[in-house]
Protein backbone atom coordinates (compact mmCIF):
# COMPACT_ATOMS: atom_id res chain seq x y z
CA UNK A 1 0.00 0.00 0.00
CA UNK A 2 2.93 2.38 1.06
CA UNK A 3 4.65 1.81 -2.22
CA UNK A 4 1.34 2.26 -4.01
CA UNK A 5 0.74 5.84 -2.58
CA UNK A 6 4.17 7.02 -3.35
CA UNK A 7 3.59 6.20 -7.03
CA UNK A 8 0.03 8.00 -7.23
CA UNK A 9 2.02 10.83 -5.44
CA UNK A 10 4.85 10.84 -8.04
CA UNK A 11 2.68 10.52 -11.16
CA UNK A 12 -0.13 13.16 -9.23
CA UNK A 13 2.95 15.63 -9.09
CA UNK A 14 4.89 14.52 -12.06
CA UNK A 15 1.13 15.63 -14.21
CA UNK A 16 1.77 19.44 -12.04
CA UNK A 17 5.20 19.85 -13.66
CA UNK A 18 4.63 22.60 -15.88
CA UNK A 19 4.04 25.77 -15.56
CA UNK A 20 0.72 25.94 -18.14
CA UNK A 21 -1.18 23.36 -16.32
CA UNK A 22 -0.67 25.31 -12.85
CA UNK A 23 -1.86 28.22 -14.44
CA UNK A 24 -4.94 26.73 -15.73
CA UNK A 25 -5.42 24.99 -12.41
CA UNK A 26 -5.37 28.08 -10.77
CA UNK A 27 -7.73 29.55 -13.11
CA UNK A 28 -10.49 26.38 -12.25
CA UNK A 29 -9.88 27.37 -8.88
CA UNK A 30 -11.50 30.67 -9.50
CA UNK A 31 -14.70 28.82 -11.17
CA UNK A 32 -15.27 26.23 -14.17
CA UNK A 33 -14.02 27.75 -17.57
CA UNK A 34 -14.24 26.34 -21.37
CA UNK A 35 -10.87 26.13 -23.49
CA UNK A 36 -11.34 29.58 -25.29
CA UNK A 37 -11.65 31.24 -21.81
CA UNK A 38 -8.89 29.83 -20.60
CA UNK A 39 -6.67 30.25 -23.62
CA UNK A 40 -7.85 34.13 -23.33
CA UNK A 41 -6.73 34.53 -19.98
CA UNK A 42 -3.49 32.17 -20.00
CA UNK A 43 -2.94 34.42 -23.45
CA UNK A 44 -1.68 30.86 -25.09
CA UNK A 45 -2.59 28.87 -28.63
CA UNK A 46 -5.76 26.86 -27.92
CA UNK A 47 -3.71 23.61 -28.76
CA UNK A 48 -1.10 24.15 -26.04
CA UNK A 49 -3.92 24.88 -23.58
CA UNK A 50 -5.81 21.60 -24.74
CA UNK A 51 -2.56 19.12 -24.50
CA UNK A 52 -2.17 20.44 -21.05
CA UNK A 53 -5.90 19.75 -20.23
CA UNK A 54 -5.94 16.61 -22.19
CA UNK A 55 -2.92 15.81 -19.23
CA UNK A 56 -4.83 16.95 -16.73
CA UNK A 57 -8.19 14.94 -17.72
CA UNK A 58 -5.67 11.80 -17.85
CA UNK A 59 -4.53 12.24 -14.53
CA UNK A 60 -8.44 12.83 -13.34
CA UNK A 61 -7.11 16.02 -12.22
CA UNK A 62 -9.63 18.09 -14.25
CA UNK A 63 -12.91 17.18 -15.84
CA UNK A 64 -14.68 18.06 -19.00
CA UNK A 65 -18.54 18.28 -19.25
CA UNK A 66 -19.84 18.77 -22.81
CA UNK A 67 -22.23 22.29 -22.99
CA UNK A 68 -23.53 21.72 -26.44
CA UNK A 69 -20.32 22.33 -28.54
CA UNK A 70 -18.31 23.65 -26.14
CA UNK A 71 -16.60 21.44 -23.09
CA UNK A 72 -16.41 22.86 -19.85
CA UNK A 73 -13.26 22.12 -17.51
CA UNK A 74 -13.26 22.26 -13.38
CA UNK A 75 -11.50 20.74 -11.03
CA UNK A 76 -12.18 17.18 -9.51
CA UNK A 77 -10.84 18.07 -6.46
CA UNK A 78 -11.32 20.85 -4.42
CA UNK A 79 -8.12 20.17 -2.08
CA UNK A 80 -6.31 21.34 -5.45
CA UNK A 81 -7.13 24.61 -4.56
CA UNK A 82 -5.07 24.18 -1.06
CA UNK A 83 -2.06 22.59 -2.53
CA UNK A 84 -2.12 25.09 -4.97
CA UNK A 85 -2.06 27.50 -1.55
CA UNK A 86 0.74 25.07 0.25
CA UNK A 87 2.94 25.58 -2.55
CA UNK A 88 2.61 29.28 -2.70
CA UNK A 89 3.45 29.47 0.97
CA UNK A 90 6.83 27.04 0.34
CA UNK A 91 7.56 29.25 -2.49
CA UNK A 92 7.40 32.46 0.08
CA UNK A 93 9.54 30.66 2.47
CA UNK A 94 12.07 30.22 -0.09
CA UNK A 95 12.08 33.70 -1.33
CA UNK A 96 12.00 35.35 2.35
CA UNK A 97 15.39 32.78 3.07
CA UNK A 98 16.77 33.73 -0.44
CA UNK A 99 16.36 37.57 0.77
CA UNK A 100 17.86 36.80 4.18
CA UNK A 101 20.92 35.48 2.81
CA UNK A 102 21.34 38.39 0.35
CA UNK A 103 20.96 40.98 3.58
CA UNK A 104 23.64 38.93 5.20
CA UNK A 105 25.69 38.81 2.03
CA UNK A 106 25.23 42.70 1.66
CA UNK A 107 26.23 43.40 5.17
CA UNK A 108 29.73 41.49 4.58
CA UNK A 109 29.98 43.43 1.89
CA UNK A 110 29.43 46.58 3.77
CA UNK A 111 31.46 45.80 6.64
CA UNK A 112 34.73 45.27 4.35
Amino acid sequence: MNLEMQRFKAEFFKALAHPLRIRILELLADGDKNVNEIQNLVGSEGSAVSQQLTVLRAKNIVTGTKDGNRVVYSLRDPMIIELLSVARQIFNNHLVDTITMLDKFNDTDNEE
